[in-house]
């Protein structure tokens, strides 16, 4: 089984790869492609519930976050130095997700068979 991580740098709106790359990874998912999620920098924003995109005249794609472990993404890892940059706290999360230090997605990246960043 082939390994894939997803990354997700950018903020939630303004772009459209945010959506791109979920869009990514429930479709390598669904291929049974073991696929890791994780956000760092201004992506950790994706995370945050409360959001509304469509006043910012974005669809709503966040909502499609909860799907996740219907295609079995279950490693889903938030870099704790962004959230401390961003002021966010684990609580604030609207998914399961763990909260680890960039070492830990160091190493994460280094043990799948490819990366993709969006």
């Amino acid at each position: 089984m082939k390994s894939v991580a997803i990354v997700f740098r950018h903020a939630p709106f303004g772009t459209t790869s945010g959506r791109e790359g979920l869009d990514l990874a429930m479709l390598s998912a669904s291929f049974e492609q073991q696929v890791s999620l994780i956000f760092t920098d201004e992506a950790v924003l994706h995370l945050i519930g409360g959001q509304t995109p469509e006043q910012a005249g974005a669809k709503d794609y966040l909502s499609a976050l909860k799907a996740l472990p219907l295609y079995d993404i279950d490693t889903v890892l938030v870099c704790s130095d962004s959230m401390q940059l961003l002021g966010l706290k684990a609580s604030e999360l609207n998914i399961e997700a763990k909260v680890v230090s960039a070492d830990v997605i160091t190493k994460t990246l280094q043990a799948v068979d490819e990366v993709l960043v969006f």
